[in-house]
């Protein structure tokens, strides 16, 4: 039988109760982002604790759904750039951009933002 990983899967929940965060694409129901943020980037996101923060770092808007299980060995988590991220559930395509804070502070790290709604990837 497989392990049970960290990551929470929400299994009862419906389509349109899930949030897909806009800048890792993870999805998750809106207490776990509440109660717990962001597992891959609440530094910059913030959102525990913060409904509003929820609310504009995160969309209900998105696309396919992949369940990462091994994202370190997963071609499909590497194609959606998200290898270096943890176990869980992440949308293919998520329509929105993050907050102009957010991509103020990627900017001043030196990282590209790149929007999770275009379909090409490097």
């Amino acid at each position: 039988m497989a392990e049970q990983g960290a990551a929470a899967i929400p299994s009862q929940a419906r389509s349109k109760q899930l949030r897909a965060c806009l800048l890792c694409s993870i999805i998750q129901l809106p207490v776990d982002f509440r109660r717990n943020g962001c597992p891959n980037c609440e530094e910059l996101m913030q959102m525990k604790g913060n409904s509003d923060r929820i609310a504009t770092c995160t969309t209900t808007y998105f696309d396919g759904v992949i369940s990462v299980i091994d994202p370190e060995n997963s071609w499909v988590a590497r194609w959606q750039r998200t290898s270096k991220y943890v176990r869980g559930l992440y949308a293919v395509r998520v329509k929105g951009r993050v907050p102009e804070d957010v991509e103020a502070e990627l900017d001043n790290r030196g990282i590209k933002y790149r929007p999770r709604d275009q379909t090409d990837h490097d």
